[in-house]
């Protein structure tokens, strides 16, 4: 009997129908399997991403800059400033997990201090506040680079002690330390002590940033600098530095392999204008070229340096014990190539301005 168009043929059977149906079923559940763990997956790797805060210990202090006042005379302008708070500014503008740990005036300039650390994204929560002055710098500029005279007497920052530090909790995955902070006591010694804890279970950095005229007991500023040197991963100094950190009559070459030797996985060399050189125990070097700018002053360069070298490690997952034993030198050529571009943007301006992760895309 001929069908006529309008009727409809049903082609699968029933049983056709719902194996069919079941295999929908099926996919669509799987499917919805498949979003539930990736999402589940997505979200642990934020948390632990969340967790590996860096930590930046050491002084916050007023830069006294020389400017011009409103009739032409010589002024000072207070800008917040020291090394390892310039390094904490700008991890946070580049919006890594960063806090600050250091002895914080409650004064004007103290509160100047906590409250350009919150517009910058940098945590606060660490920081121990007390009555004590906040430390002045105060800033000759000569041909754009910079030297300091020191008022720190009795401040908040040089007259933290052990007993003042803070839980630090268990999300830091790297410490940062360096600068004056590491020269006058009592402070020096209650970050020896953190720096020394701490670096059984997370990545170290130490930029001495040595300040020749800052050192009061420079037998015992070595003693302390060689045994936080000798607990660090990641060390990184000028060549001026390393000179003095090593006086003996030996090559660069054997100065280097002595950090080595005394516990650094990674030694930077930065060399000004001539850029910055890397060495891991058993690889290549790895040599960097700065790139060309016009620089205003270097005032914060190299503490810049250090926030984007730091800031592209936490970027490529580097940045925690395991991870940093097994780095490549790849991996530490983007960090150098990224940490010299963000101290290029610095130093092609006033101050110590560190860009933002925006001023970068």
């Amino acid at each position: 009997m001929p069908v006529r168009p309008s009727q409809k043929i049903d082609v699968f059977p029933a049983v056709a129908k719902g194996v069919l149906t079941s295999l929908f079923v099926s996919a669509k559940l799987a499917l919805r399997r498949r979003i539930f763990e990736e999402t589940i997956v997505d979200f642990a790797a934020r948390e632990i991403e969340e967790r590996q805060m860096i930590l930046c210990c050491g002084e916050a202090l007023i830069d006294m800059v020389p400017v011009k006042g409103v009739n032409g005379q010589d002024a000072f302008a207070p800008l917040s400033g020291g090394a390892i708070f310039n390094t904490a500014i700008a991890l946070g503008r580049l919006e890594v997990p960063v806090q600050l740990l250091s002895g914080v005036s409650n004064d004007l300039f103290g509160t100047q201090l906590a409250a350009e650390l919150q517009s910058s994204n940098v945590g606060t929560d660490l920081l121990v506040r007390s009555k004590r002055p906040t430390t002045l710098a105060f800033v000759k500029l000569t041909n754009g680079q910079a030297q300091y005279t020191f008022y720190d007497e009795n401040s908040a920052g040089r007259m933290m002690v052990s007993e003042d530090l803070p839980d630090i909790g268990t999300d830091v995955s790297a410490l940062y330390f360096g600068g004056i902070s590491l020269c006058a006591e009592p402070a020096a010694s209650a970050y020896e002590g953190l720096a020394i804890e701490a670096a059984e279970r997370a990545v170290l950095m130490i930029d001495p940033n040595i300040r020749p005229s800052f050192i009061e007991d420079e037998t015992a500023y070595r003693a302390r600098l060689d045994r936080m040197l000798a607990a660090a991963d990641i060390v990184k100094v000028s060549d001026e530095d390393l000179d003095w950190i090593i006086p003996t009559d030996v090559s660069f070459e054997d100065k280097v392999e002595q950090l080595h030797q005394n516990g650094a996985d990674i030694v930077i060399i930065t060399k000004g204008g001539d850029g910055a050189s890397a060495y891991m125990r058993g690889q290549p070097v790895v040599n960097v070229a700065v790139p060309k700018v016009t620089v205003v002053d270097t005032v914060g360069a190299g503490d810049t340096f250090n926030a984007g070298f730091l800031a592209q490690l936490h970027t490529l997952g580097c940045l925690n014990k395991e991870a940093l034993r097994k780095v490549t030198g790849v991996e530490i050529e983007k960090a150098l190539s990224y940490a010299a571009r963000v101290a290029g943007v610095t130093v092609s301006r006033a101050g110590a301005n560190p860009p933002t992760l925006a001023e970068l895309s």
